[in-house]
């Protein structure tokens, strides 16, 4: 029974503890065993929390029974339910070394906004979860704890900087965990990873609590199995936060997913940008077939442009730096983190930031103070602004005419290990089709939607306008009720190695 507890759905699991048909110990036990079976190898987590996440289960198990008693069903809603957290958002009493030595003991003194309304919704956070230093990568290489691997293919990456939140969730290690998006750190690890990942429109999921990367870009996710999971965690994870002065006062739907739903009257974008020259082709012909499969549930295809695409990268890569240059300079040594002993103060902020930060976090410093520093602000980060908004409008024409864009979330399916760690380029060039939706602030979900001939998942991204976080969940679960992809395992591919 225990190894068949973690095939299931979030859903499935919640109906059974609430039916009785298992207790949370055994469901958390079960989600132990796995991590145990396949850890350190597969080195999705940083830390793991089993005492306290068994003491949660048990107090979960007596308000289970104390509910089949009375007869009542007044619980929470994830009440049990094993989750875990990217090592880059707070939970009060765990480590958070947002995968750096400049935090490698640091304990967090409270719990992010998002992480917390799961927390009150009864869910249990067994673990953190590897990523790259301070979200600065696309494959979880970064990472001052080393790099977790691919769990249908163990010499690839799981993408990034979400990596292990991805990993964890298609290895079965829990049936969900929360990631965070700067440039596309959920969707493009999902997609590599075969499985759900959603990241809200800015402004709609509080980033209290979120260690920042790029403010104006930051926001938080999840990573499940199907839509329907992500609909129903996402839903109690939204909504204005008053310790966020960025997050919108616009209210959140339940997300009422319809077995018999159909997508008649469904406008599909297809933006010819992102089927460029260069992709990879089994990418293209998994997501053309894909929009097929809308268009055969009703939904009308429209071909449309968004012609400031080729702009994103390099914007992104100017303002998310200058952000990320801002942000970095709290880590002083001073008030919490590594502290390198000095003879002056000066000497101390450099030894530190020298030791504490890695490769990839020092080269986006740099080129964030650059970008920054007098006589050249006009030229790269005021410029770059202009065209964010640009990018940003492009979207908003868009969805004028569409009501939901389909497109590769990547240009291949994952790289191998260490095959762009020597090339920054090629690693950010990774990023192209994701970067944009960071920087016009629009949602998007990434879903997977087939694989490629070496037996790797192949993802499709939904873009939605602001705020239109339904229309994917909608878009998506239509999909998945025709189609079997986001039940795949990688229990039969080269996932035995490990």
């Amino acid at each position: 029974m225990k190894q068949g507890l973690v095939q299931l759905s979030a859903r499935q699991m919640l109906a059974g503890l609430r039916g009785g048909d298992f207790s949370t110990r055994e469901l958390l036990d079960a989600h132990l065993a796995r991590i145990y079976e396949l850890e350190p190898r597969l080195h999705a987590f940083i830390t793991l929390e089993p005492e306290r996440a068994f003491r949660l289960a048990d107090e979960a198990d007596r308000r289970y029974v104390k509910a089949r008693a009375e007869n009542t069903v007044d619980l929470p809603p994830l009440l049990g339910l094993p989750i875990a957290v990217k090592d880059l958002i707070t939970v009060a009493g765990m480590r958070c070394t947002c995968g750096s030595r400049i935090l490698d003991d640091f304990v967090a003194p409270f719990t992010a906004t998002a992480v917390q309304r799961l927390i009150d919704g009864g869910a249990i956070v067994i673990g953190k979860t590897n990523t790259d230093e301070f979200a600065m990568g696309s494959s979880t290489e970064t990472s001052a704890f080393g790099p977790t691997l691919n769990p249908w293919d163990i010499t690839c990456v799981p993408g990034g900087s979400s990596g292990g939140s991805a990993a964890a969730v298609a290895a079965r290690m829990v049936p969900a965990a929360v990631g965070s998006d700067t440039g596309g750190s959920i969707r493009q690890p999902a997609s590599f990873c075969g499985v759900n990942g959603i990241k809200p429109t800015y402004g709609r999921v509080s980033r209290y609590g979120l260690v920042a990367y790029g403010s104006s870009l930051d926001s938080m996710g999840v990573f499940t199995r199907d839509a329907q999971d992500a609909a129903l965690l996402f839903s109690i994870m939204a909504g204005v936060d008053p310790l966020d002065s960025t997050s919108a006062e616009i209210p959140v739907p339940k997300f009422e997913l319809v077995d018999d739903e159909e997508l008649k009257g469904l406008r599909v974008g297809i933006p010819k940008e992102y089927f460029i020259e260069g992709i990879q082709p089994e990418v293209r012909q998994r997501v053309l077939e894909a929009v097929d499969t809308l268009n055969r549930l009703g939904a009308e295809i429209i071909d449309i442009s968004l012609p400031h695409t080729e702009y994103a990268l390099p914007v992104y890569y100017i303002i998310a730096p200058a952000e990320a240059s801002a942000n970095l300079a709290r880590y002083d040594s001073v008030r919490f983190g590594l502290r390198e002993p000095a003879d002056t103060l000066w000497e101390m902020f450099r030894k530190t930031r020298g030791t504490g930060f890695g490769p990839e976090v020092k080269r986006r410093i740099m080129l964030g103070t650059y970008a920054l520093s007098a006589g050249y602000y006009d030229a790269y980060y005021g410029q770059a602004q202009k065209v964010r908004t640009l990018v940003k409008r492009d979207f908003d024409r868009a969805f004028e005419q569409v009501d939901l864009i389909a497109c590769p979330v990547a240009p291949s399916t994952a790289f191998k290990l260490g095959s762009h760690t020597g090339d920054p380029l090629a690693m950010y060039l990774e990023d192209v089709f994701t970067l944009p939706i960071n920087l016009a602030g629009v949602p998007g979900l990434a879903l997977p939607v087939g694989f490629d001939s070496t037996g790797l998942p192949v993802g499709i991204q939904f873009l939605g306008a602001h705020f239109r976080e339904e229309t994917l969940f909608r878009a998506a679960h239509a999909y998945q009720r025709v189609t079997d992809w986001h039940k795949r395992s990688p229990q039969s591919c080269k996932y035995t190695q490990l």
